[in-house]
């Protein structure tokens, strides 16, 4: 339903994007992720049609967004950050005007417009003035915008920002709700939000792709880690390298948070590698007792923040050896 071929996109001297390909299947739920400037907003723009790419191709529900723009975008309806509504006119008022716009045949106008304030939880405020709504009710509205000429794909831009806990709840409730039916791309600097909702991650950096994963294999270790945690009491001074020593560890890290004595540290284990029992002999080798020993997985921000690091590391080296 959403496609990018290698899309490269400059401003002049500075590079926006390079060499972006995915594809998003009809039902799945993606997430963008990418720090400031990666180049989440231009592939936006472009899947959207707000712009041009300078090669490549970006295609909605197998129309190409440059020589079919307007089949492309009567199927995907888009969010942005900021939205933009006419202050002047009323809930119901606005809808129907985005319906006009998207080409909604008049006699669905209005059954279309219901089912949007319905959908959005809008029905309290459908009369009043767009200007005088809450920042919740403008993205709710926003998102009836979106919804109202029914598209296949749904594109939003950071949906939840400068949103209240509550307001944030809800949003990802209606954001599960709508991908029963379509395709659904979200871009946002919020994780968790990205973790509640989406299957599945595209991460950005300088402009290239870096990662296109599930988050189940991300969050797992990239594909190539595990992660043990443990608490030991009367631990050795010797008890870290024996950790290093254990076949399939990788990295040993002390963390803060000691308790009544007990120390910490994470272990880190190369995938497929089952090192709990090794590790336990290691504690009681040195007179130790074990009182944790768990695998657990990584957060999405630790996840993200490795793979932005990594790439920084490798765009540098590439750079110097040039």
């Amino acid at each position: 339903m959403i496609e990018a071929i290698h899309l490269k996109k400059s401003y002049g001297n500075a590079r926006g994007i390079r060499d972006i390909t995915f594809s998003i299947a009809r039902g799945e739920v993606v997430g963008l992720l990418g720090p400031n400037g990666a180049g989440k907003s231009t592939t936006i723009r472009i899947l959207t049609g707000y712009m041009p790419a300078d090669s490549g191709t970006a295609k909605i529900a197998g129309f190409d967004t440059l020589t079919h723009s307007i089949q492309a975008r009567r199927h995907v309806g888009y969010l942005p950050e900021s939205v933009p509504l006419y202050p002047e006119l009323r809930v119901e008022e606005y809808l129907r005007y985005r319906a006009d716009l998207k080409d909604v045949p008049r006699r669905e106008r209005s059954s279309r417009v219901d089912q949007a304030i319905e959908r959005c939880q809008l029905t309290p405020v459908r009369k009043r003035l767009a200007g005088h709504l809450s920042k919740g009710y403008r993205q709710r509205l926003g998102l009836a915008g979106a919804l109202v000429a029914n598209p296949p794909v749904l594109i939003l831009d950071e949906p939840t920002v400068g949103l209240d806990p509550t307001q944030v709840f809800e949003m990802r409730s209606l954001v599960r709700e709508l991908s029963v039916d379509r395709t659904i791309l979200v871009s946002s600097h919020i994780l968790p939000e990205i973790e509640a909702v989406c299957s599945r991650v595209l991460v950005v950096n300088d402009g290239r792709l870096v990662a296109d994963d599930s988050i189940h294999r991300l969050l797992s270790g990239f594909g190539d880690r595990s992660r043990v945690r443990i608490a030991v009491r009367r631990a050795d001074a010797e008890l870290e390298p024996r950790l290093r020593g254990i076949d399939g560890v990788e990295e040993v890290v002390q963390e803060a948070g000691a308790e009544g004595g007990d120390r910490r540290w994470r272990v880190e284990v190369r995938a497929g590698v089952d090192a709990r029992e090794a590790i336990h002999a290691a504690i009681l080798t040195g007179g130790g007792v074990p009182v944790e020993i768990v695998s657990v997985r990584a957060s999405l921000e630790e996840v993200f923040g490795s793979l932005v690091r990594h790439e920084a590391v490798s765009s540098a080296s590439g750079a110097g050896a040039a």
